[in-house]
């Protein structure tokens, strides 16, 4: 592996079981270079302040791959515009541009960017996901031309739903990004 791997956790954070920590643990394991920091706050969120954050993450780290979680998409869709593109770009359970949540008021609504700053840019979906219609996934798929897998009642894809060990997640990252992949 030769990627530099930047997970970026949603809202509460992905603590184990959670599929974003097992990943972190799989890929450090095959002395893959991971960076899984913890961002500020992560039960009271701030926008302004998650932003600040993912910017000095990247630029520090300067990953290859990036994995958002939940919140985390929706940090990233907010500075896309604003930063370096990275080769590839995982975006998993991310929630309607529209959620109303009060805590989460700053987030939202939100607008999607012109670009995901990505090369390669897959979103990960759910039937079921109590924070994302799929209708508005393949809106997102359609303006941004991304490939998109849709998982049958995974919930949020989180543990909670059953998602701690995750197998397609790490073959994903495994990939050789130089080896175009088969349409999802």
């Amino acid at each position: 592996m030769r990627d530099r791997f930047l997970l970026l956790h949603g809202w509460g954070g992905s603590d184990y079981p959670h599929w974003q920590a097992w990943l972190a643990s799989e890929l450090a394991k095959e002395y893959g270079t991971v960076s899984f920091p913890l961002i500020h706050h992560p039960h009271h969120p701030n926008k302004k302040k998650w932003q600040v954050q993912f910017k000095k993450h990247l630029q520090d780290f300067r990953p290859t791959t990036v994995i958002c979680h939940s919140l985390a998409c929706t940090v990233w869709m907010s500075i896309a515009e604003e930063i370096d593109e990275v080769e590839r770009l995982l975006l998993v359970a991310p929630p309607s541009m529209h959620t109303k949540i009060d805590l989460l008021k700053s987030f939202f609504p939100a607008s999607l960017p012109k670009t995901l700053a990505a090369k390669e840019t897959i979103m990960v979906v759910s039937t079921n996901d109590p924070y994302m219609r799929v209708e508005e996934a393949h809106t997102m798929q359609d303006k941004f031309g991304c490939e998109m897998l849709i998982l049958q009642n995974a919930g949020h894809i989180n543990d909670k739903s059953g998602y701690g060990q995750w197998p397609w997640v790490l073959e994903w990252a495994k990939r050789d990004p130089s080896v175009v992949s088969e349409p999802l």
